[in-house]
């Protein structure tokens, strides 16, 4: 059978090309060798179901242990009627999987069974299982948040705790381990009780290990992946560079870079008069098919934003004001974010997790704020922006992006925040660039709050820096840390673009040499 890169379901490596795995699986496989409880918490399409996939086969291969895999997913809200008819379906899934086992030769025994009718009868019956066999068992239940609106799913994770705990005592054998995989963390569940006042932070699931497990694709590890097609498929390619780029774009988010592969391969190659190898252009034109593609999972990123407005203002922050915001995985918000892959770490501060999820927010909140504010229509698409070597003219575009703001200075008011004028430039410079190229914001963590544009735009690349006016000394700063920045970069030639909030505003530009590179402010 011939291979593809998958992006729905499991993936399998007799059918799929896949990422190197290894990293991931062999911490996680630590976890359950030493007996541990823990929940892969990972935002949706980040491989969770393939990883118990994979547990699950190398456990069976494994003489001392025996794998027990079920999925909480389209249950039955009749399930959940109360404690016993929840707990009689999870009996039963457990039979179930047990008479399906290869491994399992006590199939007769744990037939004539009666089936448990209290919890406590519930914890008898698993008691039994366990000491019927040898091996050690291991519990996996996938999706297992679709069961986090129901009390009765608290009450069985009650008792596999109290089990837990008392584990060396005959009477309560369980599970080696037991994993379970979900977008949530079981301790930041909002369960719907029967009795609200029940309700506590301490979680029936305190028993479980920190999982720490990185489940992100490294650069190498995509590698892998391409090595694999490239010798397949007879299709040439820099298999280092175009990992690299990857990463760049995705931070390693699994359906992102299976995505962009997937793209090049079915899409973009066979277009192609050469068929015979991939090249960065390849790449740069999924990136662009894929930011215009709807699917599942960026429904679920807008959703997520849509129904949370104080997320929705804390990506804003982050996004458009180019805020500083320390990281603090026990904040709200900030792990909320993280739990919808939508934050990571950077240096200490929050930042958008990945740069496609970036413009995919960008393009959102321009809608919204179209929507929202009606803004006038901005009619400077063009060739005046073009030079003769089809390079793009950043001088230009910002003169006119000046001369915009200063038609429509007069209609400003105090509710004009600086958010608002970012957002304004940013709305402005996306039809010029569209379809040939993107501008991804790198925040500076700065108490300047400034916030770097980098735009690529065909095969060159501008650097914009905005920053809000506050004086000589700050721009002097400014000036130092955006030269500093071209410096970072390998380039001479940078841009300012300053908002001046005073009464009397400069409307100026100005060419300016400045450590050796030439910047090109511009104050609006």
């Amino acid at each position: 059978m011939k291979k593809r890169f998958n992006v729905t379901g499991t993936c399998r490596p007799a059918e799929h090309y896949m990422m190197d795995d290894t990293r991931r699986f062999n911490a996680i496989m630590d976890l359950v060798e030493r007996g541990e409880y823990f929940v892969i918490n990972r935002p949706r399409q980040y491989g969770k179901t393939t990883m118990l996939a994979a547990l699950r086969n190398e456990l069976r291969r494994r003489e001392d242990y025996l794998p027990v895999f079920m999925s909480f997913q389209g249950l039955d809200s009749s399930v959940y009627k109360s404690d016993i008819t929840f707990g009689q379906y999870f009996y039963g899934e457990l039979v179930d999987a047990l008479q399906y086992s290869e491994e399992f030769d006590k199939k007769a025994q744990v037939a004539e069974l009666p089936v448990p009718q209290t919890m406590k009868e519930l914890s008898n019956s698993i008691t039994t299982i366990v000491r019927m066999t040898p091996k050690k068992l291991v519990l996996l239940i996938d999706e297992v948040d679709a069961s986090s609106n129901y009390e009765p799913f608290l009450v069985l994770l009650g008792m596999l705790r109290t089990k837990f705990l008392n584990r060396d005592q005959p009477e309560h054998a369980t599970f080696h381990s037991v994993v379970l995989a979900g977008v949530h963390d079981i301790k930041s569940l909002k369960f719907k009780l029967r009795n609200p006042d029940d309700a506590q932070y301490n979680s029936p699931w305190n028993i479980a290990a920190d999982f720490k497990v990185v489940m992100e694709f490294y650069p190498n590890e995509i590698a892998h992946m391409l090595k694999e097609y490239s010798q397949a498929e007879g299709v040439q390619m820099d298999i280092e560079a175009m990992s690299e780029r990857l990463y760049y774009y995705t931070s390693g988010y699994p359906f992102l870079v299976s995505k962009l592969c997937k793209i090049i391969a079915e899409e973009i190659l066979p277009q192609k008069q050469d068929k015979s190898r991939w090249t960065m252009d390849d790449l740069e034109a999924a990136v662009q098919l894929l930011l215009k593609e709807d699917n599942t999972n960026f429904d679920s990123l807008i959703k997520n934003l849509e129904n949370n407005k104080e997320l929705y203002d804390m990506v804003c922050r982050v996004l458009i004001d180019g805020e500083l915001i320390p990281f603090n995985p026990d904040a709200a918000l900030t792990r909320l974010g993280r739990m919808y892959g939508i934050f990571k770490e950077v240096q200490g501060g929050v930042a958008i997790h990945n740069r496609i999820y970036e413009q995919r927010i960008y393009a959102y909140l321009i809608v919204r704020r179209i929507e929202e504010k009606q803004p006038e229509t901005v009619n400077y698409v063009g060739s005046q922006f073009i030079k003769d070597d089809g390079s793009l003219d950043m001088c230009q575009v910002l003169r006119k992006f000046q001369a915009f703001m200063k038609e429509q200075y007069s209609k400003r008011d105090e509710s004009f925040k600086e958010r608002e004028w970012r957002l304004v430039f940013l709305s402005y410079l996306k039809p010029i660039i569209n379809g040939r190229g993107y501008d991804f914001k790198e925040v500076e963590t700065s108490e300047e709050k400034r916030m770097d544009i980098v735009v690529t735009y065909l095969q060159w690349r501008y650097i914009i820096e905005l920053k809000r006016w506050s004086g000589e000394k700050s721009h002097k700063r400014g000036l130092d840390q955006l030269a500093n920045y071209l410096d970072i970069h390998g380039v001479n030639e940078g841009w300012l673009l300053i908002f001046d909030d005073r009464h009397n505003p400069t409307w100026k530009e100005e060419l300016i040499q400045h450590k050796g590179k030439e910047i090109f402010a511009v104050w609006v």
